[in-house]
């Protein structure tokens, strides 16, 4: 080796240590994600380890991404929003609806008999996060996704087949929208995350449940209850979810993995994350299927949308004393379902 040669080598093993001791080859940034759900059922093992998965080996492993299933990091689902605000969390997922009427606009989504493709909802939902809620509602947090699960249905220890036959059931319902469909359809809505689902119909706290068919697995519902209720065409309703991040440590990122994390997020993750849950319906119901449990299946929904109707004019006017257009919202809405976001499609 010449000395020449020799004096390249000894920089180049020089330099390549100050690299790695300035963090120039090393992970760059670790964010905690934080959810309500065990890591084995459908949202955090289809879409957010999906995502999450995608985010790192696009940035070539300078993003981790923790994943914290269940409630590791403490607190409860209706926390969660706060805790990335806070900072407990860098990222969560949860329910808009888990705390009532702190985001009114997203609710327009979660009325009843309003959502029939929950990919072409969730790209509504972004849209309109956009335009109305990103700098109004949400200001304070980085939202790197919107979307509604499949159609919302009954689960119950009887049948149900008739608003009548709700009469007396506790139902657990998920956000105040749904709580005020149950009391219309003559039950009486128990208020509770979704963890506690299994717990409440085992214990007899409630008679049963409102949720789509996918999360029925990971809650072992099909089990605990024999009856299932859906509703052909637009569902009985839907809940909004949010993919939230601590705005400052968003901000703190280098600008090229900032740009990472939004060509993996916004639009993108949002009709991606409604068409997964969605497309997760039919294997859960098979499930049941096999089970030998009855399944209801309600084809003429006009006299449950009666009933429930009432929740749009006192939405509406609930809209208008916090200055909202809540008619303009829902025909906003309609507009983009059967427009331009009809047949809209998203893969990470």
């Amino acid at each position: 080796m010449t000395k020449t040669n020799a004096i390249k080598r000894l920089l180049g093993g020089a330099a390549a240590a100050a690299m790695l001791a300035t963090g120039a080859y090393a992970q760059e940034v670790t964010l905690k994600l934080h959810q309500f759900l065990p890591a084995q059922a459908n949202v955090p093992k289809l879409i957010l380890d999906v995502w999450a998965d995608k985010i790192e080996a696009d940035s070539e492993g300078r993003i981790k991404i923790d994943r914290f299933p269940s409630m590791q990091l403490g607190g409860t689902p209706p926390g969660l929003l706060d805790q990335a605000i806070d900072g407990v969390a860098d990222i969560v997922w949860t329910v808009v609806g888990y705390t009532p009427g702190r985001f009114p606009s997203a609710e327009v989504l979660e009325l009843p008999f309003m959502v029939e493709d929950p990919r072409a909802a969730s790209c509504a939902y972004w849209t309109m996060f956009e335009e109305h809620m990103e700098d109004t509602e949400f200001k304070g947090v980085k939202i790197l996704g919107t979307w509604v699960h499949g159609p919302g249905m009954f689960h119950t220890a009887d049948p149900v087949e008739t608003p009548a036959d709700l009469q007396g059931m506790k139902i657990r319902g998920g956000s105040r929208l749904v709580n005020e469909l149950l009391t219309l359809s003559g039950a009486t809505p128990v208020g509770m995350p979704v963890p506690a689902v299994p717990e409440g119909l085992s214990k007899g706290v409630i008679d049963g449940t409102t949720i789509p068919w996918e999360v029925t697995g990971a809650l072992k519902v099909p089990e605990l209850v024999e009856n299932h209720t859906e509703f052909e065409g637009p569902a009985l309703y839907t809940l909004g979810f949010v993919v939230a991040m601590n705005e400052g440590v968003y901000n703190g990122m280098p600008a090229d993995l900032q740009k990472i994390m939004d060509d993996n997020s916004g639009m993108k993750l949002s009709v991606f994350g409604a068409g997964v849950q969605s497309d997760s319906d039919a294997p859960a119901r098979a499930a049941a299927v096999e089970l030998g449990n009855n399944i209801i299946t309600i084809s003429d929904t006009s006299e449950w949308q009666t009933l429930v109707n009432p929740i749009y004019d006192t939405w509406i006017a609930d809209m208008k004393s916090k200055d909202i257009d809540g008619q303009a919202l829902i025909d906003q809405a309609r507009s983009l379902m059967g427009g331009e976001c009809k047949g809209a499609t998203s893969e990470m």
